[in-house]
């Protein structure tokens, strides 16, 4: 049976996906200092990215954790 994959409003691995991110974040900063010139401006953008992301699912986890969902969701 193959495996089925979580949507984008499955909140059940935010926890995950955010500790996922975080590391992501990280090894592109490292990636950066050894990155061609031509790939910084890719690599920033997407850091960017990584930081909302972060950031939204930091709420998510907050809020979940104020409706005393965690685990459930």
């Amino acid at each position: 049976m193959p495996k089925t994959r979580r949507g984008p409003n499955d909140r059940s691995n935010s926890e995950e996906r955010l500790k996922k991110t975080i590391r992501h974040m990280e090894a592109a900063e490292i990636a950066r200092e050894y990155a061609p010139a031509k790939d910084l401006a890719g690599i920033e953008k997407k850091n960017e990215q990584r930081a909302k992301s972060i950031e939204e699912l930091e709420k998510e986890i907050k809020a979940a954790d104020n409706l005393g969902l965690k685990g459930y969701l």
